[in-house]
């Protein structure tokens, strides 16, 4: 069984494409802060408040409800599996990834909580448009909402 709970907090706002093709599929990637809940020090001094940082993807209406409502600092509670895969980079060197593939994902704590938490992440704010990184991913323009079937 593949099965992965995790709550963090988002590092950045999460970085969304839509595929190309008759019907385009909304792909959102973002990294969630995770707290370790023990941390080890090598000098014996105690805790230190540690986190691990794990790369999260998500696809069609997942994919849509983070581009909409994901911002940094965000603390979310999601459920998904581990997924591995390599590539070959420019350099010709075989680059292994793990991230996990979002299944659900739900706010893990209110807006009053979110603002008054004072943990130094930046409090929501409005998406920035996409950019074009020539990749093969189309830009959504601003005000579209209205002409999509699914909302």
């Amino acid at each position: 069984m593949n099965k992965v709970i995790l709550m963090g907090r988002l590092t950045r706002d999460p970085e969304v494409r839509y595929s190309q093709g008759e019907t385009a599929l909304a792909i959102a990637r973002y990294t969630l802060a995770v707290d370790r809940r023990f941390a080890r020090r090598s000098d014996g001094s105690g805790n230190e408040q540690t986190a691990d940082f794990i790369s999260c993807v998500a696809f069609g209406r997942s994919a849509e409800f983070a581009e909409k409502y994901l911002r940094q600092g965000t603390k979310i509670a999601i459920t998904g599996r581990i997924q591995t895969g390599s590539y070959t980079n420019k350099d010709g060197q075989r680059v292994y990834t793990t991230e996990v593939v979002v299944e659900d994902q739900e706010f893990a704590e209110s807006k009053a909580a979110a603002a008054n938490s004072g943990d130094g992440f930046a409090p929501a704010r409005p998406a920035a448009p996409a950019m074009d990184a020539g990749d093969g991913f189309m830009n959504i323009p601003e005000g579209i909402d209205e002409e999509l079937p699914f909302n």
